[in-house]
């Protein structure tokens, strides 16, 4: 095909792209599905937008994530700037950026800590919380979702599931807000925050060390192999990511569930309709579907090429980023049937909502747990929730991984004072 015959590319990681973008991811995965790319930090990368090809970059062990990998001819005279950059905070040694034997070992320990019983049995604790926040605004009429439930929620979950006293639990709150606020970069308050989380990680490790209790940070001190532990700066290191990704994702997964149950009324009626019923198939099978339709985590976390490779056809040089873009790799035609269309019953459904091979996220049984329960106890509770702003005036968090709303402004009939005595 000549250049001419082709429309030209769609202009990336603008406001209006933010806000809806997959008709861009369409268009790539037709004309340019593994598409070279400058992001705005100027460095340039390989975005994968095909399913397929995404499937086979998740898995493909010659794509490291660890940033040693990245050339520096690919970052226009910057060196590395773009490049995820926690070594200033000493956090880089965690499942997200390093690769077998080291992530098969790390990733061993953890999970003997990170168990689906350990899941199993904090789902009261899950509940108690989600009511306990939306006793804070159900009286109101009116709500901020993503401030005063979908935020919350889940980073209060975490931190109990951690360890970490419900004294200390505001300051975590803090620091994850600035984190989030301002997309993850490297300066300024998101530093001091990183830099205020990992002194207190550390310090908190060290005082279960000497006084464990059945906390999942006690759990990662205890977890060996073949007698290896966990050194302090691993476990502070997994705390962390544990942290972080757990509830940012989580904070997304709420946020842009209950925006795409409100922006499809018929599909929102349906699942009230079963819970109403007592059945919790549709709920399980719904929130895979809100995973794939509109999930939290936009592009998976960076790949370097370790040696030259080809993907969809595209020959990618040693040293360059790829980056695998689940949310256009979930609406691909070629493996989901009517895939711009939100179906909760929706049964061969195998997203990559979170990862696939040897790094697919070990906290998804939590986030699905966090998920199911905040979704059907605001259906249950706020029967008519309705949005309370045009959708054109919603605004997405900038940031290159993650897609989520800075707020979700909602309506609903008051509940009524439960009767004390």
């Amino acid at each position: 095909m000549h250049q001419n015959d082709t429309p030209a590319a769609p202009d990336l990681f603008t406001w209006e792209f933010a806000a809806d973008p997959y008709p861009a991811y369409a268009w790539l995965r037709e004309h340019s599905p593994v598409h070279r790319t400058t992001l705005p930090s100027g460095v340039e990368a390989w975005l994968v937008t095909r399913y397929a090809d995404a499937r086979q970059a998740l898995a493909d062990q010659r794509l490291s994530k660890n940033p040693v990998h990245h050339s520096e001819r690919s970052a226009h005279g910057k060196g590395k700037t773009g490049i995820p950059g926690e070594r200033s905070a000493n956090l880089m040694t965690h499942l997200l950026n390093i690769d077998p034997p080291d992530h098969t070992r790390l990733r061993r320990l953890v999970s003997k800590a990170f168990t689906p019983r350990r899941v199993a049995e904090f789902a009261p604790r899950v509940q108690e919380l989600t009511d306990r926040l939306i006793d804070g605004f159900a009286g109101q009429g009116e709500a901020d979702l993503i401030h005063e439930f979908a935020f919350p929620l889940p980073i209060y979950a975490i931190c109990d599931m951690l360890g970490v006293p419900p004294e200390d639990q505001d300051d975590f709150r803090d620091w994850a807000g600035m984190m989030i606020r301002h997309g993850g970069g490297p300066r300024g308050g998101v530093a001091r925050s990183v830099k205020k989380m990992r002194g207190y990680l550390a310090e908190l490790i060290h005082r279960k060390r000497n006084d464990p209790g059945e906390d999942l940070i006690s759990g990662l001190i205890r977890a060996s192999d073949h007698g290896e532990h966990l050194t302090e700066n691993e476990a502070a290191a997994m705390a962390f990511i544990l942290l972080f990704a757990g509830f940012e994702t989580t904070v997304n997964l709420i946020g842009n569930g209950t925006y795409a149950l409100l922006r499809n009324p018929d599909q929102r009626e349906r699942l009230q309709n079963a819970l109403a019923e007592g059945d919790g198939s549709l709920l399980a099978t719904g929130v895979e579907e809100l995973l794939r339709y509109d999930g939290p985590v936009e592009l998976a976390t960076w790949r370097f090429a370790t040696e030259s490779l080809t993907l969809g056809g595209q020959r990618i040089a040693e040293g360059d980023p790829v980056l695998v873009v689940l949310a256009a790799a979930d609406r691909d035609p070629a493996r989901f049937a009517d895939p711009d269309t939100l179906d909760l019953a929706r049964r061969d459904n195998q997203h990559l909502g979170y990862g696939h091979g040897i790094h697919y996220c070990l906290g998804a049984p939590l986030a699905r747990l966090e998920g199911q329960t905040a979704l059907a106890t605001l259906l249950r509770r706020l029967p008519d929730l309705r949005l309370a702003a045009d959708p054109d005036d919603l605004r997405w968090r900038g940031g290159l991984i993650m897609r989520g709303l800075r707020t979700l402004p909602v309506e609903f009939t008051p509940e009524a004072p439960t009767a004390v005595g």
